[in-house]
């Protein structure tokens, strides 16, 4: 899954070297409103699921990320 995560970032230019468990997509990743509705919709796209608005706050860092998709993977599975 991480692999996966890491594919849709690099389409953001960003570096594998820079992708951490705790990079914050803002403050160490630059992104930035658009380009966090870009990565939902992509992630969506990729992992089959549908990301709330009102969950982007809880996905502050990769970790964050990860943990979200797999408790999301799991109910919808």
């Amino acid at each position: 899954m991480k692999q996966r995560v890491i594919g849709i970032l690099k389409n953001f230019g960003i570096e594998e070297s820079a992708i951490s468990d705790n990079a914050n997509f803002i403050k160490d990743l630059g992104f930035d409103s658009l380009d966090t509705v870009d990565l939902m919709m992509q992630l969506e796209q990729e992992f089959n699921i549908n990301i709330p608005d009102d969950d982007y706050p809880k996905i502050a860092t990769i970790q964050n990320l990860l943990s979200y998709l797999e408790e999301n993977q799991t109910v919808a599975a």
